[in-house]
């Protein structure tokens, strides 16, 4: 599902079913350009915080950004967007605190370069993960600092051609793992293997100390469109992605 420009409407009641995982995929550069549409759901503290962005293009950015994020959860709950509170867990992972329930609606949020993804589940954790491709980074330092030996082993084995891009896969499904979890930065990137391979399904590989984590998430490449990767998480594996 894209949101490509400022008219976006969600429409007034959107239904989530348990069995779903809906992707929204979001340009932010044609979105932004709304800037007053999202500032008026926002809350104050959001408001705020946009302030602390350096650029006045992330600035903008992360206000779309937070305020498309209020109109879907709106329609999926029934709720005013401007009316909905956010608390926010151990890890600083953000939730609803107006609906805890049974199978309460789960989100994560993501944005690089000019693009954003959302992701909604009900009564399943879920992270997500988004990456622009850069060329200034020395993504071979950061793959020996962050990456497990097998990750290492794999990335070393692509071609030189294809080096850069692998690791950008594997960033994004690590990070798409751990914001699942909730756990952050607090869980070693290098105490989980993730496969690299282009377009993977099953793509958490192995967890330590405990072997048996791995058999209850589900990790997969999502399309994230020229020069970007993407990767989603969620917890079990009897679900569809709608996107």
């Amino acid at each position: 599902m894209q949101i490509a420009g400022p008219e976006f409407e969600a429409g007034k009641a959107m239904t989530l079913p348990a069995n779903e995982v809906h992707l929204w995929r979001v340009e932010l550069h044609a979105v932004a350009v709304g800037e007053a549409r999202w500032q008026r759901v926002l809350s104050s503290d959001e408001l705020e915080r946009a302030k602390s962005f350096r650029f006045s293009r992330d600035q903008q950015y992360f206000i779309a950004t937070r305020g498309l994020l209020r109109l879907l959860l709106g329609s999926y709950i029934g709720c005013d967007p401007e009316q909905l509170r956010f608390g926010y867990g151990e890890k600083r992972k953000p939730f609803l605190e107006s609906c805890r329930a049974s199978d309460p609606i789960e989100f994560n949020l993501s944005h690089s370069g000019s693009r954003a993804l959302l992701a909604f589940t009900r009564g399943r954790e879920v992270g997500v993960d988004i990456e622009q491709i850069r060329n200034n980074l020395d993504f071979e330092a950061l793959a020996r600092r962050f990456f497990s030996a097998a990750e290492q082993k794999e990335l070393a084995a692509l071609e030189p051609p294809k080096m850069r891009q692998g690791f950008f896969r594997c960033w994004t499904r690590k990070e798409a793992y751990i914001k699942a979890t909730g756990a952050g930065l607090s869980l070693p990137l290098c105490e989980f293997d993730v496969s690299l391979g282009a377009g993977a399904e099953n793509a958490l590989i192995a967890t330590r100390p405990n072997p048996g984590e791995a058999k209850l998430w589900s990790l997969r490449e999502v399309a994230a469109g020229e020069g970007y990767v993407a990767a989603l998480c969620t917890r079990g594996d009897a679900w569809q992605l709608k996107c």
